[in-house]
C-alpha cells in the first residue's frame, strides 16, 4: 500500500527531526520510505511561532491506516513531541495524508487528511511526490489543489536529510 505522510518542525533541531522520522520510518517493521519531497522554510500558520520546515514522504506499508497513524505518534514521541495545546510549536508534527485511495472517518483519524486541500505548505511537497494522485473526496489531483490552494510564505531549502 502507498500511504503519503506531511512532515513538520519548528522546534530544535528541525533538520535533525526531519532525519530522525525519515530513519524511524524506514526501520519500522512493514514500512520502507520511498522517496522524501525536498524540504521547504514555511512560516507558521500562528505568526507568534518559529518557521517550519516542512516536507512529505512516500511510504509504501503494509500496516493498516490507523496502526500507522500510531507508529507516527510514538516517532513524534522519540522526537519528544508534547500535545499539550493544540496548534502548539513543535519538534515533530507527523501527519498521514493519504493512505491508498481510502476514505475514512472516525474518531482517531480522518483520510484524506482534512485540511490537506487548503494546505499549501502540505501540498507543495506532496505534489513533488504524487502531482496527478486523486484525492478522494476533492474530485481533483494533487496538482490541482495545490493550484487552487492559497498562497503561504514558503520557500525550498534544500533536499530532505
Amino acid at each position: 500500500m502507498r500511504a503519503y505522510v506531511g512532515v513538520g518542525a519548528n522546534l530544535g533541531n528541525r533538520w535533525g527531526h526531519l532525519a530522525l522520522a525519515r530513519r524511524e520510518l524506514n526501520g519500522a517493521p512493514k514500512v520502507r520510505v520511498l522517496r522524501p519531497s525536498r524540504v521547504y522554510d514555511t512560516e507558521a500558520l500562528d505568526p507568534r511561532q518559529p518557521r517550519y520546515l516542512n516536507a512529505a514522504l512516500e511510504l509504501e506499508t503494509e500496516i493498516p491506516p490507523e496502526r500507522l497513524l500510531d507508529l507516527l505518534l510514538d516517532v513524534e514521541r522519540v522526537a519528544f513531541r508534547r500535545r499539550e495545546v493544540r496548534f502548539s510549536s513543535r519538534t515533530l508534527d507527523l501527519d498521514l495524508l493519504l493512505y491508498e485511495d481510502l476514505v475514512c472517518n472516525t474518531p482517531r483519524l480522518s483520510l484524506p487528511h482534512p485540511a490537506l486541500p487548503g494546505r499549501r505548505f502540505v501540498l507543495e511537497p506532496l505534489a513533488e511526490l504524487c502531482p496527478e494522485r486523486s484525492v478522494p473526496g476533492t474530485g481533483a489531483t494533487v496538482a490541482e489543489l495545490l493550484r487552487r490552494a492559497p498562497p503561504h510564505p514558503m520557500y525550498r531549502v534544500g533536499l530532505y536529510p
